[in-house]
C-alpha cells in the first residue's frame, strides 16, 4: 500500500511513544536546560513544541508559560504526552496533531517556538520553517536543537545512511551551514549557533526505534568498512556506540 511521508513518520513513532517519553537521551540534557532558562526570561504567553515527540521540550517549558502547545503529527505520541503532564500535574499543555510543514496557527500568535530532534524527519524542512516564522511573533525568539551533518562528504554519507537504516523516516541532518542559509531564506536571522557532540549508545539507540536486525548488522558493517580517519571522527566504539554532532540555534 503506497504512503506518503507523514505516514511513515507515524508509523515509525506512534508505536514507540511510552519509549521516547521514558528515554533517558531525550528527557534530560543541557540543551533542554538551555531551552528552559530561555522560557524562563521570556515567561511566553504562548509557545510552541513543534514536533513534540514525547513532549520533553514542552514539560520543560510549561511551568514558564500561560500555554504551551505540544505539536506533532503521531497522535499515539500526543496521547502519551497529554497522559505524562497530567500524571505530572501540569495543567498548561495543549496537545495538536499537525505536520509542521501546515501548521494550523494564527499569524504571529506564538512568544517562543521550539524545535528539538525533529526538523531531520521533516519532509519539507523549509517549508515547516517558514510556518514556524508564519506563526512567531515578530523579534520573538525561534529555538532549534537537532542532530546535525560533520560536514564533510565522507562523514555525511555515512551518518545519513545509518540514520536512515536505523529510522526509515529519516530525511537529512542539516550541517551549520545549512541552517544558516535555510534560516535566512526563511525570514530567520541566526542570532546563536553551537556544535556539540552527544554520546549515542549503540544498543539502546536501536532498541528504541526497534530497528529491524538485519539493519542493525548493515549499520555495523558500514562502521567497520569506515576508514580509520572517519571512525576517529566519529568516536566509534567496538560495540557501535558513537558521538554524533547536534546544533543548538537561537534565531529571531
Amino acid at each position: 500500500m503506497a504512503r506518503d511521508h507523514s505516514a511513515v513518520v507515524d508509523r515509525q513513532f506512534g508505536a514507540r511513544a511510552e519509549a521516547y517519553v521514558s528515554s533517558a537521551v531525550h528527557a534530560s540534557g543541557a540543551d533542554l536546560d538551555w531551552m528552559e532558562d530561555i522560557a524562563r526570561a521570556l515567561h511566553p504567553a504562548n509557545a510552541l513544541d513543534l514536533g513534540c515527540g514525547g513532549g520533553h521540550v514542552s514539560y520543560r517549558v510549561a511551568p514558564h508559560t500561560a500555554r504551551t502547545v505540544a505539536a506533532d503529527l503521531s497522535p499515539d505520541m500526543l496521547a502519551a504526552v497529554a497522559q505524562t503532564a497530567t500524571a505530572r500535574g501540569i495543567g498548561n499543555i495543549e496537545t495538536v496533531q499537525t505536520r509542521a510543514e501546515v501548521l494550523p496557527f494564527a499569524d504571529e500568535s506564538m512568544d517562543l517556538v521550539l524545535t528539538r530532534f525533529s526538523a531531520h524527519h521533516w519532509s519539507d524542512v523549509e517549508a515547516g520553517l517558514r510556518q514556524a516564522r508564519r506563526v512567531l511573533k515578530r523579534g520573538a525568539p525561534f529555538l532549534v536543537v537537532d542532530a546535525a551533518s560533520p560536514g564533510p562528504a565522507l562523514l555525511d554519507t555515512h551518518l545519513q545512511a545509518v540514520e536512515a537504516l536505523r529510522d526509515p523516516s529519516h530525511v537529512r541532518d542539516y550541517s551549520g551551514s545549512e541552517w544558516q542559509a535555510m534560516l535566512g531564506r526563511a525570514g530567520f536571522t541566526v542570532r546563536r549557533m553551537e556544535a556539540h557532540r552527544l554520546r549515542m549508545d549503540f544498543a539502546t539507540w536501536t532498541a528504541r526505534m526497534r530497528t529491524p536486525d538485519v539493519a542493525v548488522a548493515a549499520i555495523r558493517y558500514l562502521q567497520d568498512a569506515l576508514p580509520e580517519e572517519a571512525k576517529q571522527a566519529f568516536s566509534i566504539e567496538p560495540d557501535g556506540s558513537f558521538l554524533l554532532d547536534t546544533i543548538w540555534i537561537e534565531a529571531a
